[in-house]
């Protein structure tokens, strides 16, 4: 038994370094790849291409910054990670069954989306934790923005602020409009179903609630 506790041991050991060394890395270097991409790339047919180009949240408008904040997570300046609130709000909503919908703030999708697999198991919601926890602890909330929208799926193949831009608006990311903006945050929850160009009576009305949340919501500075 003792053979099986240090052996164990070594591997959480092994683990918890690793984990603490890849987000250190991404701290400061681009995200080249997302485990979705590799996903999407075997789930289409062949011949498919991601659409990624990396951009500093320096040339990300902050038009974009702010819908996505205003539609994902209005929380995100504040918490540490881990929205209860909203957890408990959709847990409620979902129980009384209405449209089923997720609590994740942008730390965790952004933990998802650049560490892990999709899926709903306990062990990748634990690992999804503790990668969220790591990237609070380590990164700013610009990191961690500028990261979420870098690798976030923003259509069918194109992943991030400026392809996303280009493919729905053939604009840079840097010259998203309020309007634009606001019509690519409101496909998020299912972008490869919805369109942010031509938008659909549903899109469109989200689109109208973000931009009303934006409007609320006002200036904000990032750290």
């Amino acid at each position: 038994m003792k053979r099986i506790y240090k052996f164990l041991l070594k591997i959480v050991i092994w683990f918890v370094a690793l984990s603490v060394i890849w987000v250190v890395i991404y701290k400061y270097i681009p995200v080249p790849y997302t485990p979705l991409m590799a996903v999407r790339y075997f789930e289409e047919d062949k011949g498919y291409t991601a659409k990624h180009q990396w951009k500093p949240i320096s040339e990300i408008s902050q038009n974009l910054q702010l819908a996505v904040i205003c539609s994902e997570d209005q929380n995100f300046l504040t918490h540490n990670g881990f929205d209860v609130k909203s957890l408990k709000e959709a847990y409620l909503e979902n129980q009384e069954g209405k449209r089923i919908r997720g609590g994740s703030t942008i730390s965790q999708q952004t933990a998802k989306n650049v560490f892990l697999w999709q899926g709903r198991t306990w062990l990748r919601k634990g690992l999804e934790v503790w990668f969220t926890f790591l990237i609070e602890t380590l990164w700013s909330k610009e990191r961690i923005l500028e990261v979420y929208l870098n690798s976030i799926e923003m259509g069918n193949g194109v992943f991030g602020a400026e392809a996303g831009a280009k493919y729905w608006f053939n604009v840079s990311s840097k010259n998203l409009s309020r309007n634009q903006a606001s019509a690519i945050a409101a496909i998020l929850p299912n972008p490869r179903k919805y369109k942010a160009n031509p938008t659909s009576k549903f899109v469109n009305s989200r689109k109208n609630w973000i931009q009303r949340q934006m409007q609320n919501f006002g200036e904000f500075k990032l750290k």
